[in-house]
């Protein structure tokens, strides 16, 4: 046991080609909130080398019940560098570009230009921003994986892979997949839960725009970070699910 490396579990399943493969792709998570925050730790657990984390916020307080960045030692400071932080405690030789940004449609062009990668996975929730990701992955063949909702659901077990135009139940998946259509988008993959959301009450005197209506179990962003990250790893190392 005292001979073994951060990758000797990954080298016996995968082989040194495989663990090799891992550590020179490079991936982009756009949204470092529950569901980014938790496929980052999983991608760089699992291998993954070369990174580019966006996002601008700062962790407040509210994140601690769902992303893995969020402590009480960590309030206050910017999600990327929290990222940065921790991608570099799990391997010290990954090789991490933060932004301190807000992705917005009209950025989407520059952004990739700017830092060219393998494979994207969108873990931000505005649909506009969403839309234009898609646009770009699905003209220039760039690999994606875009998140949808995890709010207000509980079953891990409806959490499900599908092209936009399958998806059902999804509230978000709704709104993104009309609009798609819309926007002539060819194919979009995408992490999305069959279950019927909960109601929920909006706290008195909230702003419609705050949507404190909605609520969020503590192991679902988790769940499907784990699973995006599950599903990015198997497609860079050419892995087939049934």
């Amino acid at each position: 046991m005292g001979d073994e490396t951060r990758t000797s579990r990954l080298e016996r399943l995968l082989g040194a080609q495989g663990v090799a493969k891992l550590a020179s792709a490079r991936v982009m998570v756009i949204g470092i909130g529950g569901v980014g925050s938790n496929c980052v730790e999983a991608l760089a657990r699992g291998g993954v080398g070369s990174f580019v984390i966006v996002d601008a916020d700062c962790v407040q307080e509210s994140n601690i019940n769902r992303q893995a960045i969020a402590f009480s030692s960590t309030l206050g400071r910017l999600k990327v560098d929290v990222m940065r932080d921790m991608i570099a405690d799990i391997n010290p030789q990954a090789h991490v570009e933060t932004l301190e940004r807000r992705v917005l449609p009209d950025g989407v062009e520059n952004l990739f230009e700017e830092c060219p990668v393998d494979y994207c996975i969108d873990a931000q929730d505005t649909v506009t921003t969403k839309l234009a990701i898609a646009a770009y992955c699905d003209a220039h063949d760039l690999p994606l994986l875009s998140s949808m909702g995890a709010a207000n659901t509980f079953d891990p077990t409806k959490l499900a892979f599908a092209d936009i135009y399958e998806t059902s139940s999804c509230p978000l998946s709704r709104v993104v997949r009309k609009q798609a259509r819309k926007a002539g988008i060819k194919r979009m993959r995408v992490l999305y839960s069959t279950e019927q959301p909960a109601q929920t009450q909006a706290r008195e005197g909230a702003e419609r725009s705050e949507r404190s209506d909605l609520g969020t179990m503590s192991y679902l962003p988790a769940i499907m970070g784990q699973m995006l990250a599950a599903r990015a790893i198997c497609d860079v190392l050419g892995i087939e699910w049934a």
